[in-house]
């Protein structure tokens, strides 16, 4: 029996989608965005089906998307040319892609966890740029991965992103948009980095 690579995982999960399947923003963000900035860059990391990218784009925001699915990306890449969005997908493997330094305004992480890239994130905020961050929160849960690694210990965010400055943090339930009707526990974070 051969195991699937993560593209071939993901691009299997994103082979049934077209331009219909719902792709929503994550709380923190719809939540906070009045925190975003009128215009700039911004990047929708780990980003599948693009909804975060989508709604950075129509706040004015020039939007890179990043993901390992070949599927997931045309899907953003033809939403985006059909409503005249600024979205630059990139087909790319997380943990090996290096972040540029001090470029995004803006960056989005939801349902993604790779603790190695922390710093990475932080370094590629410019001056004031802003984090927003949401993933699942231990314990492990039906609905949710089956790795515990892919889980948040409470309070983790905040600590693991002390330098900058933590405009909101939360840990609840919430709607997990990946199962309709379903709820999952997670935390959230916004995050500014400081001049």
């Amino acid at each position: 029996m051969s195991v699937l690579s993560s593209a071939e995982k993901w691009d299997l999960k994103y082979a049934e989608s077209d331009l219909n399947t719902a792709a929503e923003p994550c709380y923190v963000l719809q939540q906070h965005s009045g925190l975003l900035p009128f215009n700039g860059r911004a990047l929708d990391y780990a980003c599948g089906l693009g909804g975060n990218a989508r709604f950075l784009a129509r706040c004015g925001l020039k939007t890179d998307a990043w993901d390992i699915s070949d599927n997931a990306l045309t899907l953003v890449n033809n939403y985006a040319s059909l409503n005249h969005l600024p979205i630059t997908p990139l087909i790319t493997d997380l943990e090996q892609m290096l972040l540029p330094y001090q470029q995004f305004d803006v960056i989005v992480v939801c349902r993604y966890l790779d603790r190695n890239q922390f710093k990475a994130l932080e370094d590629a905020l410019k001056p004031n740029g802003l984090l927003f961050y949401q993933t699942f929160l231990d314990p492990v849960q039906d609905n949710a991965p089956n790795n515990a690694d892919f889980y948040l210990k409470s309070g983790e965010l905040p600590k693991a992103f002390n330098k900058l400055q933590t405009l909101v943090y939360g840990e609840g339930w919430l709607a997990n948009e990946t199962d309709a009707g379903q709820k999952a526990r997670y935390a959230w974070f916004v995050g500014r980095k400081t001049a």
